[in-house]
Formats: structure tokens, C-alpha cells, sequence
């Protein structure tokens, strides 16, 4: 079994977490990657507190396995995050800022804090704050990020990690991905595209679909995203969507004047809430190109482990017979 010291800091069997997706229905998936051996998230966007202690105890009844909860700048919820803290799960995951309160916050209630970073100047910080996990998340990646790839900013991050541990995010979707991540030195890997299209994800058939059938190309990052997403709670706080095209998106992208930021954003979240977001926003990374079905999320995990160890024991080999 593919083990890194990654499995021994949140107290899991194979060096893989599941990515958060906001508002999404995503609890039968996240109990499924957590009884694969893997890190389950949770996300906790637009959702009420009473919403999401009712997730975190459909997710205890699930699994008695270690899962993160999601927490973002874009905004920050305050009180969901001080429900968060009294749940206490295992870590708390964040991205779109490095908020050094909130990981002191973290600390103090016992929880382990996995940090998203788009780019150095966030390493930097996430190291001094003293985040547990860092996930250096590449432009490929679906949902909202940056823009440095995924190949230069992890060996980037690791260097200025030290002793944390570092994972890579963006463009991974099989064990290929997770054995080149561990080649440049991280930990591990966070997957969000492949574990979209999975039997328990929540999501409209419509959308796995679509994302089995992507090509890479297929996604983009809209320019005028700032007109229909959240505002971010803190001035150092970025981050954009990468997503599947839609006639929403293309009407934003040739008309945005048209787009008016206060009635299209609680539209947007009705759509989520009522389970047509992916009518508007459906965000999808690059390695879309790399899905080609839908499969159990346990299968997807196992999958990928086994693969790497594959990968990085051909790669031995290929090595020393290049000797």
C-alpha cells in the first residue's frame, strides 16, 4: 500500500483527499473516499449552519473516519465557521487567502488546518501561519484557483515547505498524476474533476456527462467572473472559476454590462440550491480530458493507488536498467 508521511498527519491509509465542492451534495461521496482510505472533505458554501450540522452527522453515521470541512474567503461565514470549530472534523481545508486568525483559531480547538495555495507568496504564508497541510493547487484545476501550473508551482512550494507536508492539486486524475506528484516531491494529491464524475457525487448526470466527454480545451476560465461570484471577504484574497462552458458564461463573456452582480449571484446560488447550477457555472478542471467514466468513488481511489505504485515501480526499473 502507497503510504507518505501525509497519511500519518490526518490519520488516513493512502495519500489522497477528496476535494470540497462548495454547496454540492456531496456527502455519500465524501463518506466514500474516506472509507477508501482516503481524506473525504465537505464544503459549506451558501449553506446554513443548520444545514451543515446536519451534513456532519449524516457523514458520522456514514463513517467513523477522519474528513475535512471547506472554508473560503469568498466570503467567509463566520458563523459556519464557529460551527465548524465546536464539529470539530479532523482539519479544516481553505482556500482563496491564507487567514493566519482562523489556523490559530483552528489550533487552539484541536483541528489540523490544510491550506490552498495558487502561488508562492501564499506558501510563504501559509508556512508561517503554521498551516499543517499545504495544497499547492495548479490553473488546471476545476472550481475557483489560479493561474501557475501545476508542474512548476509544487516543486516551488515543496522548496519553501520544509517539514510540511505538500500536495498537489490540479490536472490529476489517475495514478499517473499521483506518481509524478510524489516525483516532485509532495505527499500527495487532492482530486476534484475525476471524483466529480463518480456514482455518489450529488450532481446532475447531466454534468458527469459532460465531463466524461471533455477534451481539455473544453474548460476556461471566464474574465468576467467577478460579475456573477461571491465577493471575497479580505482585500489579499483571489482566485477565478474554471469551468464547462455554458450560454450563461458565453453571455457574460460577450455582453458583460448586461450582467448585474445583485441579481445574478442569488440567482446563481437558487440554481445550486435546487440542483441546476450546472446549467450556469459548471466548473470542471483540465483533466477532464483524462476522464473517461463514471465509477464508484472507492474504485476511483483504489485505482489511482494502485496505478502509482505501478508507475513509480516501472519507472524504478527503467531506471536502473538505463544504468
Amino acid at each position: 500500500m502507497l503510504r507518505t508521511r501525509l497519511c500519518d498527519v490526518l490519520g488516513i491509509d493512502v495519500p489522497v483527499i477528496g476535494a470540497p465542492y462548495g454547496p454540492y451534495e456531496q456527502v455519500e461521496l465524501a463518506a466514500a473516499v474516506c472509507r477508501a482510505g482516503a481524506l473525504g472533505s465537505l464544503g459549506t458554501a451558501v449553506r446554513p449552519p443548520a444545514d451543515l450540522r446536519r451534513q456532519w452527522a449524516r457523514m458520522r453515521e456514514l463513517t467513523d473516519r477522519p474528513f475535512a470541512v471547506n472554508h473560503t474567503l469568498r466570503p467567509l461565514d463566520e458563523e459556519a465557521f464557529r460551527a465548524t470549530l465546536d464539529e470539530r472534523p479532523a482539519a479544516i481545508s481553505f482556500h482563496l487567502g491564507v487567514p493566519a486568525d482562523l489556523i490559530g483559531r483552528a489550533h487552539d480547538a484541536g483541528i489540523r488546518w490544510i491550506q490552498q495555495v495558487m502561488d508562492v507568496r501564499q506558501a510563504e504564508q501559509a508556512v508561517l501561519a503554521g498551516a499543517d497541510v499545504i495544497v499547492a493547487q495548479g490553473g488546471e484545476a476545476g472550481g475557483q484557483g489560479g493561474e501557475v501550473s501545476t508542474m512548476v508551482l509544487v516543486p516551488q512550494v515543496v522548496d519553501i515547505a520544509g517539514d510540511t507536508p505538500v500536495v498537489a492539486a490540479g490536472g490529476i486524475a489517475d495514478g499517473r498524476g499521483l506518481a509524478a506528484a510524489l516525483a516532485l516531491g509532495a505527499q500527495g494529491v487532492a482530486v476534484g474533476t475525476r471524483l466529480l464524475a463518480s456514482v455518489e457525487m450529488g450532481i446532475a448526470q447531466e454534468w458527469k456527462d459532460r465531463i466524461v466527454a471533455a477534451e481539455a480545451r473544453d474548460t476556461f476560465k471566464p474574465v468576467h467572473s467577478a460579475r456573477f461570484m461571491p465577493p471575497f471577504s479580505r482585500p489579499d484574497a483571489y482566485g477565478s472559476p474554471r469551468s464547462l462552458r455554458t450560454p450563461f458564461l458565453e453571455e457574460v463573456e460577450a455582453h458583460p454590462e448586461r450582467v448585474r452582480p445583485a441579481e445574478v449571484g442569488p440567482r446563481l446560488v437558487q440554481a445550486v440550491l435546487d440542483g441546476r447550477g450546472h446549467e450556469f457555472l459548471p466548473f470542471t478542471g483540465q483533466s477532464a480530458a483524462l476522464v473517461h467514466d463514471v465509477l464508484p468513488a472507492g474504485e476511483i481511489v483504489r485505482r489511482m493507488v494502485d496505478d502509482a505504485e505501478t508507475v513509480l515501480r516501472r519507472a524504478a526499473e527503467a531506471c536502473g536498467a538505463a544504468r
